[in-house]
């Protein structure tokens, strides 16, 4: 009887060894599978979120783009402000001139007849008009 309980101790020994080493064995697939599951999930959250950081990207780059358009345009404006201030400022240099040849006129007129000088001075000759600069 020894060696037959024995022999059943031994089986059984083994039969526990064979269970725990199954359950070991199923829970760590389970385990992996859950892993895998998980990881899946993981991937399919980033593929979305890549999508929505292109389309951000690539808003992004848009809006730049319209940045440096809306720069380059306002380069052209300050450019073309630049260009018509020069022609104001060389216009209100021939308008003085013009004036001062006017007044000059008008006082050689006075010189040679004093005596028309009121009755024929326009009111114009006594003011010049006003201009950007001093207005």
């Amino acid at each position: 009887m020894a060696t037959s309980t024995t022999v059943s101790i031994i089986v059984a020994a083994v039969v526990a060894i064979l269970l725990i080493a199954v359950v070991i064995w199923v829970a760590r697939n389970k385990r992996n599978e859950q892993r895998h599951v998980e990881a899946d999930k993981i991937r399919e959250d980033a593929r979305e979120k890549t999508l929505q950081v292109k389309q951000q990207e690539a808003l992004a780059e848009e809006t730049a783009a319209k940045a440096r358009a809306a720069q380059a345009e306002a380069d052209v404006k300050a450019a073309q402000a630049s260009g018509l201030e020069q022609q104001a400022a060389v216009h209100r240099g021939e308008a003085v001139n013009s004036r001062d040849h006017l007044n000059e006129q008008w006082d050689r007129a006075d010189t040679l007849d004093p005596s028309a000088a009121s009755d024929t001075r326009s009111a114009a000759h006594d003011k010049p008009q006003p201009t950007a600069e001093s207005r």
